[in-house]
């Protein structure tokens, strides 16, 4: 289904998200919308879907105006979103999340829909348990489930956003082959990132927008420099990973037993030294993050020893972690990392020492102007941090860190980051292991895991891998490594 978008503007009070958007995309081709975060591009895919209504602008479909106001509007004018993070109901089992949004007046047939389900799974080579809960499926998973579902909807477009965020390579493969199915069905695929590698990998053709304006179209394939130019008006340097390892051991595990629903990990010795960095690879729910909240002491070993610069930490409490200088930055950002409902001055507080008596705020605000001046944080003081982008809430999780720190634990720490967002971290990051910080980090990045990793720990199949210098690996061997027995 061919798509028109026409001079569409959307305005958040003195905020113009999209000024003046036009675009079109054609049936039977995978059209991606790339620029960094904040640029428009999730304002004007809802404005599509009807979760966003649209201030000015005319939308066509197949050379027909429509007036989409609703995500009911959008549906029955055969356009569905798949959104980063699904929109389902994860204690229902995978049917009744397939069957959601069918009609029917008073039943459902509930057999037919069960072959209508394993035929779809069948066309897309998606292998999936019609009966299983949803909540043990991983987030490729669920977007397999939900894409199915879209299209037992009638969808004719469907739209991506950042739909490759916390997924493994194999199901991105599959992810990618169903989408190019759909196209040369004619359908017409809409896919927001701001992954290089993905768009050109996918796309056939790409929409830049900078800023809430359109920066610009180019076919694909395009040479990267010219879309980085387009992305952020300039191009952008990797930072460079120097050696920064020292003498001094950290961290030191001894006979440490990581236990979890399914199996049980043995990590008979391993020693992290200071400005060391430690890349964890595998698929998720492997046993990294497990691994992170032990060194974090979050968790706790049946077995063995922990050490932290020395001291032994096996059973100590949270809160000695924190004073041998123990950072963690978890995956999910407002669920475990940040406090919704306070703004940053009230992180910044309760970051502080504890007050005696009235808490300084003319004091704390200053720290935190210091603090957004520093790392970039596109907010005010009295910004709620839910307010805040993806990019500037893992920069507020940055602020909060201690300076100095001895060892630093980060679940996935440039997920859903734009290009420049990801190489300012790094940089933050390679700057703590110049002063001697040590750095546990997990990815779903193969690229990020071996281009920042001093070495690299394998989690595949209920094993772990010793760690391996980056310079005896490839990206291929990587990959072979963590879906095959170790």
């Amino acid at each position: 289904m061919k798509i028109e978008l026409k001079n569409i503007g959307k305005t958040f009070g003195k905020v113009r998200a999209n000024d003046d958007i036009s675009l079109t995309v054609a049936a039977g081709t995978i059209h991606g919308i790339l620029g960094e975060n904040g640029a428009g591009k999730s304002t004007l895919v809802k404005i599509l879907t009807g979760y966003i209504r649209r201030d000015q602008g005319e939308i066509f479909l197949s050379d027909r105006p429509v007036n989409i106001q609703t995500p009911i509007d959008a549906m029955k004018a055969g356009i569905g979103m798949l959104h980063q993070d699904p929109l389902d109901f994860p204690s229902l089992s995978v049917l009744d999340n397939f069957i959601i949004g069918k009609s029917g007046k008073f039943w459902l047939n509930r057999r037919q829909i069960i072959r209508e389900f394993h035929q779809l799974a069948h066309q897309f080579n998606f292998n999936l348990d019609v009966h299983e809960p949803l909540e043990n499926l991983t987030v490729g998973e669920r977007q397999q489930v939900e894409i199915l579902r879209l299209l037992s909807l009638g969808v004719k477009t469907l739209i991506l956003d950042e739909p490759t965020t916390g997924i493994s390579p194999a199901q991105k493969t599959a992810l990618f082959a169903a989408m190019k199915q759909l196209a040369a069905q004619g359908k017409s695929v809409i896919f927001v990132s701001h992954k290089l590698a993905d768009v050109e990998k996918l796309c056939d053709r790409v929409t830049v927008m900078r800023q809430g304006q359109l920066v610009g179209h180019a076919e694909i394939p395009c040479a990267d420099e010219q879309l980085i130019s387009m992305i952020f008006g300039r191009q952008l340097a990797k930072p460079i990973k120097p050696k920064t390892a020292g003498n001094t051991i950290v961290l030191q595990l001894n006979n440490i037993t990581i236990k979890s629903d399914y199996w049980q990990l043995k990590i008979d010795e391993l020693q992290v030294k200071s400005g060391e960095v430690i890349g964890l690879a595998g698929l998720a729910g492997s046993g990294q993050q497990l691994l992170l909240q032990l060194c974090a002491g979050l968790k706790r070993s049946p077995t063995g020893n922990l050490y932290i610069n020395s001291q032994p930490m096996t059973q100590e409490p949270y809160e000695n972690y924190l004073k041998a200088g123990v950072g963690y930055c978890p995956a999910d950002r407002l669920k475990d990392g940040l406090i919704p409902g306070l703004s940053l001055q009230e992180h910044i507080a309760l970051r502080q020492q504890p007050h005696q008596g009235l808490i300084p705020w003319a004091k704390i605000k200053q720290k935190t102007l210091e603090a957004i001046a520093q790392f970039s944080i596109r907010g005010q003081p009295q910004t709620r941090v839910e307010k805040l982008s993806g990019g500037n809430q893992q920069r507020a999780q940055l602020a909060l860190l201690p300076i100095p720190l001895n060892l630093l634990l980060m679940e996935y720490p440039t997920r859903g980051l734009d290009m420049e967002s990801v190489l300012w971290v790094w940089q933050q990051l390679i700057a703590r292991c110049q002063t001697g910080t040590a750095i546990l980090f997990t990815s779903a990045d193969l690229d990020e895991i071996m281009q920042y990793s001093d070495r690299v720990i394998v989690f595949s199949n209920g094993q772990i891998s010793p760690p391996i210098p980056v310079e005896k690996l490839t990206l291929e061997q990587l990959g072979k490594m963590i879906s095959i027995n170790i």
